[in-house]
């Protein structure tokens, strides 16, 4: 849920003066590759870099950097060996050298390459222990570290790592900066800034609200309302856009919402019993607390069915006030508020289920629970392809649909029932890729022209396959989609109010209800809840977060916003109170954003002065 992130831009820039540099210091192409002469790898790249050099000529610069294989003592030795050059020429000689003698680089390999030294010590090896080589390699060491390299080699083109193929056409379309890699380059800049998608759910709200209050008004939201379906023969099935939004669509966001807290208590961070019951007693108490806070200000009255708006926490929101916050909130808080965000959500679609059904059909309840059933048995079986679960979870949604149920429901049921996998043994799987690839080889021509043969693309898949489990893949898969597509088309649909201090005035107690539940309701549930599981044993709470901290990424979850406008359409059917539910869920969303990152910042502020 909280993803590691490392540095994918180049830490220093190329220096003429101290790298070790190919092509003229103005190409209009700077390649930086990370690399080890003990690498095989870096070995197998090295015609693919002069290939490169041949198709671009003057147009590109190549600048190699020290990234020895760690616990090698022989390519720490042959790195410090280049240094000892005198000249940039006897650098790249005795580089090419070393990058086509044997595999793996041996102790006499280094003899004879440093005997083209001039000054070789008694054993026939330059002395590498003079503290200014050393301190060479270890400065591209650290700018390696630096720039986020994990593997070698590992490339930078024109200061941005690279993380395509290694092949001489792939690297060329990416040095062309072709449209395709610009549009791709960007979108990943996008995706991997931590704020980007409740940035864009942000501006999908803001571009509701504008365009409901202006004079497209009318037509933007008869838009929603349009009916889009199918026919089939004599079967035929409709919806407005805005249920296939919120009935469809919705449901992959609980899919991901599923899939992400399984992962966290099967292999993340959530392992442990009593790690995992901080943030679910953290969930219960922000979600019963609220609710009972609005139904005493509310205890009646056609507003009394709104309970549930404050129960359930915007978890893109909450992340991207936490990625603006920075390191200002310890990775243990991240993941405490988002697993505690994330089992609020599902917690609000089981309440929405349970107590906003209605016209209940006993018939598809069955059905619900014989599709519910088959899903049970698939995972039983260990049957680990995809396609017979998306199979029986569409079968699930029509169910659930069809039985008066919150058809968002299935996402849930599905997440469940998607089988995880133990990790696998990856030494084993690389030894059965490289012998697989080995095997086809052998045909020479017709691997070199056409690529591999089918089979061995097909033994290379359930290789390929088993790296992940389906629910990792799924989640992989449908993850960005839910944040990007799914919550701002849902935002779109669903945030646009007529903004009337009309409104204000005729349901100012509603308006009240809402905003304490949520600004002051949740935190103070999440926190009594902890409080008591820490106390009594059940749960622990890590020593790298303060108490006041958590408070104030408790007020953080007092951020409703899609997910209590989500409650507010099911609990409301006049136009006037949802609209009144919406202007005081925007209204506790931002109060409750602005204390919680003012807590954490001064907190986090108090602390490294301290």
């Amino acid at each position: 849920m909280i993803p590691g992130e490392r540095s994918n831009r180049l830490d220093r820039p190329v220096d003429q003066q101290i790298d070790h540099v190919l092509g003229p210091e103005d190409a209009e192409i700077t390649l930086v590759e990370y690399g080890s002469y003990g690498c095989p790898n870096c070995r197998a790249v090295n015609n693919v870099i002069a290939g490169l050099r041949d198709q671009f000529g003057d147009r590109l610069r190549y600048v190699f950097r020290h990234r020895p294989l760690v616990d090698s003592d022989i390519a720490r030795r042959a790195a410090e060996l280049t240094e000892r050059t005198t000249d940039n020429e006897q650098f790249w000689t005795m580089h090419v050298a070393l990058m086509s003698r044997s595999n793996p680089l041996t102790e006499n390999d280094l003899q004879v390459v440093a005997s083209s030294l001039e000054t070789p010590n008694e054993s026939g090896i330059p002395d590498t222990n003079d503290a200014d080589i050393r301190a060479r390699v270890d400065s591209d060491i650290n700018s390696a570290e630096a720039s986020g390299v994990l593997v070698t080699p590992t490339f930078f083109i024109d200061d941005r790592r690279y993380e395509g193929p290694w092949d001489q056409h792939a690297l060329s379309d990416a040095m062309l900066h072709m449209p395709g890699q610009r549009s791709r380059l960007a979108t990943l800049d996008f995706l991997r800034w931590g704020p980007s998608a409740g940035l864009l759910l942000l501006l999908a709200t803001i571009l509701a609200v504008i365009l409901t209050n202006s004079s497209l008004g009318s037509a933007f939201t008869e838009l929603w309302q349009q009916p889009l379906g199918f026919t089939l023969g004599n079967l035929s099935f409709g919806m407005s856009i805005h249920h296939w939004i919120n009935d469809g669509l919705l449901t992959f966001f609980f899919l991901v919402v599923g899939l992400e807290i399984k992962r966290e208590f099967t292999v993340g961070h959530l392992t442990n019993h009593r790690t995992a019951a901080l943030p679910i007693a953290a969930a219960l108490g922000g979600m019963v607390v609220p609710a009972l806070l609005y139904a005493l200000l509310i205890p009646d009255g056609p507003w009394a069915s709104g309970w549930g708006i404050p129960m359930a926490t915007d978890t893109a929101f909450a992340i991207a006030v936490i990625a603006v916050l920075g390191s200002r909130v310890p990775v243990e808080l991240r993941v405490f508020l988002t697993a505690a965000a994330v089992v609020d959500d599902i917690g609000a679609i089981l309440v929405i289920a349970i107590f906003y059904s209605s016209d209940l059909q006993i018939t598809y309840l069955i059905s619900v629970a014989a599709a519910t059933g088959v899903l049970a048995l698939l995972n039983r079986a260990h049957v680990y392809r995809l396609s017979p679960y998306v199979f029986v979870g569409v079968l699930l949604w029509v169910f659930i649909y069809a039985a008066g149920v919150h058809a968002t429901l299935a996402g849930v049921i599905l997440a469940i029932f998607i089988p995880t996998r133990p990790p696998p043994n990856l030494k084993a799987l690389v030894a059965q890729a490289n012998a697989i690839l080995a095997a086809d080889m052998r045909y020479g021509g017709d691997v070199l022209r056409d690529g591999p043969s089918l089979p061995a693309l097909n033994a290379i898949d359930t290789v390929h396959n088993r790296l992940e489990s389906p629910a990792a893949r799924l989640l992989r898969q449908v993850g960005t989609r839910s944040s990007y597509v799914v919550l701002p088309l849902f935002a779109l649909a669903n945030a646009g109010v007529v903004i009337s201090m009309d409104v204000v005035g005729t349901h100012s107690s509603l308006m009240l209800a809402i905003v304490a539940s949520l600004v002051i309701g949740k935190p103070i549930g999440m926190i009594a809840a902890v409080t008591l599981a820490v106390r009594t044993g059940i749960a622990s709470k890590p020593g790298t977060y303060s108490w006041r901290q958590l408070i104030g990424a408790t007020a953080l979850a007092g951020i409703g916003f899609t997910m209590s406008i989500f409650f507010a359409g099911e609990a409301f059917e006049s136009e006037m109170d949802l609209a009144a539910a919406k202007i005081a869920i925007f209204a506790a969303s931002v109060i409750a954003a602005c204390i919680g990152a003012a807590l954490l910042w001064r907190d986090s502020t108090k602390t490294k002065d301290h």
